[in-house]
């Protein structure tokens, strides 16, 4: 009796050790689960901003893939796009090197604040983006104008909510007409033609501020490809053009009515197909020979501050004649110019020292003709 006892008491004693044992691996993978859906939330949170490729001709390869790019290399992958060489080297795949004598004629890009991602119907890649840190295109900008200054190229860099606004070359006579402030592109919503008779406006009012915001920053992307179809030979002059974008409508529109709201769903699917058909223009208009990318980020790390210019002032730009259009301080064909110059002078200067040493130890008798006739004559008489 004694001995079935104990043995009872040792198999209840088992049983509890294994259902305790069930029960902690249990608990194990619960919590290795829940630590695994973390590390996913915190990754999907930090690569949620997007670098996509809308449009690029064939000798500028993008290669697909989850490489995310940084957002303060955004303005490289630019100048690499367009055949310009950047201070550092980019150690990033996805972009691949093309060929030498083959180059983009626009680079149009475009960033969308206030959304993370945009459904497009049709993308040659897409890359997530990580430290969304503000940027410009300030450098790509210089070096076209420095490299192409006697053809003018077009270099447009807009951002209608801050009613910022800067244009070199020809992008003066093209977009003199381009509606900046608040004030001329809502007078220009109410004007024939205007988005506002073609878009599903749906859940978005005519009467809010922030949908307006919205719709005239949908507007100016709708001129802006109509101005250029109009002067359709800017498209295929020998300078390439660029394109800076910076849209804010749709971080209003969040603020106000929120992420889950009718309003802010429709205004992204709006912009979606609104920028897709902007790319296909773009990308028609350049003879196939365009790159549009879109850079969506939900918020900036730190406030943007740029110097900005005005219309009036833009129009200075390309006057010759004026006493304010100062040059830039440096030439990319600085190095070029002062190495031809050093080299002539001194060879020049070589040049003077031995002609001059030849002259002051020449013989007349023996070295000219003319001294050499006369002393015979000389002699005969």
């Amino acid at each position: 009796m004694l001995c079935s006892a104990k043995t009872s008491g040792q198999l209840t004693v088992a049983v509890r050790r294994r259902k305790m044992s069930v029960t902690t691996c249990r608990t194990m993978k619960a919590g290795f689960t829940f630590a695994f859906a973390l590390c996913c939330l915190a990754l999907a949170g930090v690569h949620g901003d997007s670098f996509t490729v809308l449009q690029a001709p064939e000798f500028v390869s993008f290669h697909k893939g989850d490489w995310p790019v940084s957002g303060e290399k955004v303005p490289d992958v630019v100048a690499l796009t367009m055949g310009f060489s950047i201070q550092e080297d980019l150690l990033w795949p996805g972009l691949q090197a093309g060929p030498l004598f083959q180059r983009p004629r626009a680079n149009v890009l475009v960033v969308v604040r206030g959304v993370d991602s945009l459904a497009f119907p049709q993308t040659v890649a897409s890359y997530p983006l990580e430290n969304p840190v503000p940027f410009t295109l300030d450098s790509v900008a210089e070096t076209v104008h420095s490299l192409f200054s006697e053809y003018t190229p077009v270099v447009l860099q807009l951002a209608p909510s801050e009613e910022r606004l800067y244009m070199l070359g020809k992008a003066n006579a093209v977009f003199e007409d381009l509606p900046v402030t608040l004030q001329q592109i809502r007078a220009r919503l109410s004007q024939d033609g205007s988005v506002l008779t073609s878009l599903p406006l749906n859940s978005l009012s005519r009467n809010s501020e922030a949908d307006l915001l919205f719709l005239s920053e949908v507007q100016v992307l709708h001129d802006i490809t109509a101005l250029l179809q109009r002067h359709r030979h800017l498209a295929k002059d020998f300078s390439p053009d660029l394109y800076s974008l910076e849209l804010s409508g749709l971080e209003e529109l969040s603020r106000l009515y929120g992420k889950d709201s009718p309003q802010y769903r429709d205004a992204t699917a709006i912009l979606a197909s609104v920028l897709q058909k902007f790319g296909e223009d773009m990308y028609r208009l350049y003879g196939n020979r365009a790159v549009v990318e879109v850079v969506t980020v939900k918020t900036f790390e730190a406030p943007l501050t740029r110097k900005s210019r005005s219309i009036l002032e833009s129009k200075q730009i390309s006057n010759p004649g004026s006493p304010y259009n100062l040059a830039y301080k440096y030439n990319f064909q600085y190095a070029v110019i002062f190495n031809i110059v050093l080299w002539l002078m001194i060879a020049l200067a070589l040049a003077v020292i031995a002609i001059a040493y030849n002259l002051w130890n020449m013989d007349p008798g023996y070295d000219s003709i003319i001294y050499r006739m006369t002393n015979q004559k000389i002699r005969m008489d």
